[in-house]
């Protein structure tokens, strides 16, 4: 590579602008699951914050885009609560044969997210494997994912993490989970 493909590939990096998606729900849509005052805080200034601290080279770069990144997979996924909300599909085929059942994989990613110690995520990969992310990192197999940072759930659930997750299955729109 020479100098000019270097100084142009550095010019692009440089140049590309993050984008938080839009909610495809209310703010308020996936209450008592979680509260639209939450939303208003986790989505409105901590994922639009890794966005603009991204586009206006604040902090770390690496960090802020797999914030964006990560947080736009996180929110997609969601839709109204819904009680008994089981996957359906592909996905539940994949969760059958992995884990036996729905029940068991749910215990496996409640394994998976009260070990992580501080802040990251936890997800479901393609394969169906369940993996975790220390802090931010952008993964390619991202297929179900978890926010496990204190924001995702302390306002409305404060220090009881476990009840954040036990609820967070119902706001899961499968279809999407589906479609990835």
């Amino acid at each position: 590579m020479d100098l000019r493909q270097i100084i142009d590939l550095v010019e692009a990096k440089s140049s590309k602008k993050l984008e938080l998606k839009d909610l495809k729900y209310g703010r308020s849509a996936l209450s008592p699951v979680l509260s639209s005052k939450n939303i208003d805080n986790h989505y409105d200034k901590l994922a639009r914050g890794y966005v603009e601290r991204y586009n206006d080279g604040e902090g770390d770069p690496t960090f802020n885009e797999a914030g964006a990144f990560l947080h736009n997979i996180y929110f997609e996924q969601f839709r109204a609560p819904k009680n008994n909300n089981r996957p359906a599909g592909p996905v539940a085929a994949l969760i059958d044969k992995k884990y036996g059942n729905f029940l068991k994989f749910k215990d496996e990613v409640k394994k998976a997210a009260m070990s992580i110690q501080g802040s990251g995520w936890v997800y479901m990969s393609k394969s169906g494997e369940i993996k975790t992310i220390k802090n931010h990192a952008k993964r390619s197999d991202i297929k179900l994912l978890i926010d496990w940072w204190e924001h995702a759930w302390y306002m409305d659930y404060g220090t009881d993490k476990k009840k954040y997750l036990e609820n967070i299955w119902r706001i899961i729109d499968w279809t999407v989970i589906n479609s990835r």
